[in-house]
């Protein structure tokens, strides 16, 4: 045990002032303890950009110290970073839950990660790691086996809720653990924190089996096939889809990669139950009663490749909507898919099926908690210190306005960035440390963490203003142009060769080039010069910036 003046640090390296990519450091004395390793979506602005995962040079300048990972839950803006973050960290153990394990073992295959341990971390079980003991304990969320993770300190209690809400009537019976919340709450907890996804929300999140009922009374009257896309991940979604299909006497067709791969796992480890005969093989779906099938699929966020949308664009292997069909997309579009789940929904009534969607009928529910459960959750653990985490910026200046209407100090309320350290010493103080190193780790292709802002500013420019090339061929001996210099132009304008445009290009370039006086030409001088004068003509004529690309041959 160290000294007491050894601090405890809690390092958020993503999850703070964003949606995704949740990673938290936890550091005392020469251990670290990590919880959640996520990754994030790219917005619009990242172009080519497939994924984005968080910066661990904090974490690769301290490797030694790193002793675990311990995972909430299996949803990817909690797990989706390991495959790209545990080949810098060999041996150090992951630790989750039961359907965790069996989610993140299928990545884990994939990406042939065979250095680190997968290891069992339920709710009630107590880990010893260093100076911390874990007590993960179980909370409700969209996913089943969700978990929260107390950490005893030297310093004290420090909770870290994970996502959760509280549904008193979950469909898998599993209610969220209040008792050991009351009990840390009884005992002290010098920090929490706590998701902030819907702390601009008034009221309580409504019980995931609402969504059971909705089901029902939207299936009841119908004749027809039935689509049902939801989040993969969503177990006890899938398990209401089944149950309101098997009290209306309908098959059930499974289809979209995650999902199958998903209903697989949680078939085998008997997160979901039903009656074998009624699933129909995807292949099989043309045979099945037009009438008596529901199909369930992702793509419930206007993913184009997902299982939805090529049903709406008439790209499906298996499925083709046609007029009759009705689809209920049980999810709301995460901030910044709206547009995609709009276009999608069109494309759906173009083809002539109902569509029920997040505006018309509440076939969704939130997996996250809105003011009073959060309010609720600060009542149990009477926090000293409180981090709000797991939103973006507003949302946790909201969640600190709760914490303080319950009583947390407001000089104790943390509202920070990624990288920003914050230090409880041994006599419940907190302070703010120095920022570390976080941002955002791009992953293009196979590429992790080569492509950087400079490259993305590079294919913005291309984007937005297109490209001009120039090949100009000249004299070694008198430095003159030979030839006419060619031109290619890409997103800028379609360069015809009479245009006066390029004719006049032209002549700037060879006016660029063609100084008087017979000196030696260097070609790293020749190209500024092209490009400088290029450039500016190229403004001056259309108040656009296209990149300019000399390139100079010697003859």
């Amino acid at each position: 045990m160290a000294d007491a003046s050894t601090p405890l640090r809690i390092i958020p390296l993503g999850g703070v002032g964003e949606i995704g990519k949740n990673m938290y450091v936890f550091e005392y004395g020469d251990d670290i303890v990590v919880i959640d390793c996520g990754l994030m979506f790219p917005d619009e602005e990242m172009f080519g950009i497939d994924l984005v995962v968080p910066d661990v040079t904090y974490l690769k300048e301290n490797r030694s110290k790193v002793r675990a990972f311990l995972i909430t839950h299996a949803h990817e803006d909690h797990v989706g970073g390991l495959p790209y973050v545990l080949p810098e960290f060999p041996g150090v153990p992951v630790y989750a839950s039961t359907l965790a394990r069996g989610l993140l073992g299928n990545k884990i295959k994939e990406h042939r990660l065979h250095n680190n341990p997968l290891i069992a971390l339920e709710p009630g079980d107590e880990l010893q790691i260093g100076p911390f003991t874990a007590i993960p304990f179980r909370i409700g969320h969209s996913i089943p086996d969700a978990m929260g993770i107390a950490l005893r300190t030297p310093v004290g209690t420090v909770v870290h809720t994970g996502d959760f809400k509280f549904d008193h009537t979950p469909v898998d019976g599993k209610l969220s653990d209040f008792h050991i919340l009351a009990r840390l709450g009884e005992e002290g907890v010098i920090c929490l924190l706590s998701d902030s996804t819907r702390a601009e929300n008034p009221g309580y999140t409504p019980s995931e089996r609402i969504v059971g009922e909705a089901f029902r009374e939207i299936m009841e009257p119908l004749s027809g096939r039935v689509i049902i896309a939801t989040f993969a991940s969503n177990i006890a979604r899938v398990q209401q889809v089944l149950d309101a299909a098997a009290d209306l006497g309908r098959k059930v067709a499974v289809i979209g990669r995650s999902m199958e791969q998903n209903f697989r796992i949680a078939t085998d480890l008997g997160y979901l139950k039903y009656e074998p005969s009624m699933i129909v093989p995807k292949d099989k779906i043309k045979d099945a009663g037009y009438g008596k099938l529901v199909i369930a699929t992702t793509g419930a966020q206007g993913e184009p490749m997902a299982g939805l949308a090529r049903m709406a664009n008439r790209d499906h292997r298996f499925v083709e909507i046609q007029p009759g069909d009705t689809v209920i997309v049980s999810a709301s579009p995460i901030p910044g898919n709206e547009e995609y789940v709009a276009r999608t929904i069109d494309n759906l009534f173009k083809a002539g099926a109902n569509v029920f969607y997040h505006t018309i009928k509440r076939a969704h529910v939130s997996g996250h908690a809105s003011q009073e459960e959060l309010k609720l959750m600060l009542g149990l653990t009477k926090p000293t210190h409180f981090i709000p985490m797991h939103g973006e910026f507003r949302m946790l200046v909201q969640h600190g306005r709760l914490a303080i209407e319950t009583g947390v100090k407001p000089e104790n309320v943390f509202i920070i960035e990624n990288g920003t350290p914050i230090e409880i010493l041994a006599d419940g103080s907190a302070r703010r440390g120095t920022p570390v190193t976080a941002g955002y780790v791009f992953v293009d292709g196979l590429s992790v963490g080569e492509v950087g802002d400079i490259v993305l500013r590079d294919r913005k420019a291309l984007a937005n203003d297109g490209m001009f090339m120039v090949v100009v061929v000249v004299d070694k001996q008198t430095g003159k142009v030979v030839g006419r210099p060619e031109i290619i132009t890409r997103g800028f304008i379609h360069g015809k060769d009479d245009d006066p445009m390029i004719e006049e290009a032209i002549r700037r370039i060879k006016a660029a080039v063609n100084i008087p006086g017979d000196r030696i030409s260097e070609i790293a001088l020749l190209k500024v010069q092209i490009k400088d004068s290029l450039s500016r003509f190229l403004y001056e004529q259309t108040k656009r910036r296209p990149m300019v690309f000399p390139v100079v041959v010697e003859v």
